[in-house]
């Protein structure tokens, strides 16, 4: 009578633990011996879930979508300033570091040329998605002279993805998340536009 509710259970648990080792050593880096051994489980019960590790990679980022698209209705939820949006959106990335993850889309894309087709375009339309997104809030913050850039939003938000993506690589090399805090501050205080110039100097009448 429960069989379907534990199912269901245990594939989200094999979604859970696949996901912590894609971030934290690659889809190439485990097998399902290693899910089989965390979940005191056979291989044969994780096949029963997802036949192949190819479909339990695309499963993999379709869920992680669901979960970061929720993220960024939570910012448009709760943030009016763009400037800020980009903040939190750049905060998504610095939480996964402090829990010394990687971003699993960022992880498998440079796993790209040993992935089935279906797990690269499901990789490509995660990418696609967060453009996209960025690049409305980056219209919506030029439009109310919020933000400053120069070219198309969509070209800035891919730029914006790319340099975080490998903000994130490089402070993991060093493993030092402060590295991509750094990062981060930086290329968006490219982005923000000064609320109110510098005074020009106040000319001294002669005589005085």
């Amino acid at each position: 009578m429960n069989r379907p509710r534990a199912d269901k259970d245990t594939a989200q648990r094999i979604l859970e633990i696949a996901t912590q080792l894609v971030q934290t050593r690659g889809f190439n880096g485990f097998s399902y011996a290693d899910i089989a051994a965390r979940l005191q489980v056979t291989k044969a019960s994780l096949h029963y879930h997802f036949a192949s590790k190819a479909e339990l990679g695309r499963c993999l980022i379709e869920r992680y979508e669901s979960e970061f698209v929720a993220e960024l209705d939570a910012i448009d939820g709760d943030a009016n300033a763009e400037f800020d949006k980009l903040r939190r959106y750049a905060r998504i990335y610095a939480l996964a570091l402090d829990n010394s993850r990687m971003c699993l889309c960022g992880m498998l894309a440079a796993e790209h040329g040993t992935l089935p087709e279906p797990m690269r375009q499901a990789i490509q339309h995660f990418f696609d998605v967060n453009e996209r997104w960025l690049a409305r809030v980056l219209e919506q913050g030029r439009a109310r002279a919020s933000l400053r850039f120069a070219g198309a939003p969509r070209e800035v938000a891919a730029m914006l993805v790319g340099a975080l993506e490998g903000a994130m690589m490089l402070a993991r090399s060093y493993d030092d998340p402060r590295r991509f805090a750094r990062a981060a501050d930086r290329l968006l205080a490219e982005l923000e536009l000064a609320q109110t110039p510098a005074a020009a100097p106040r000319k001294v009448p002669r005589g005085r």
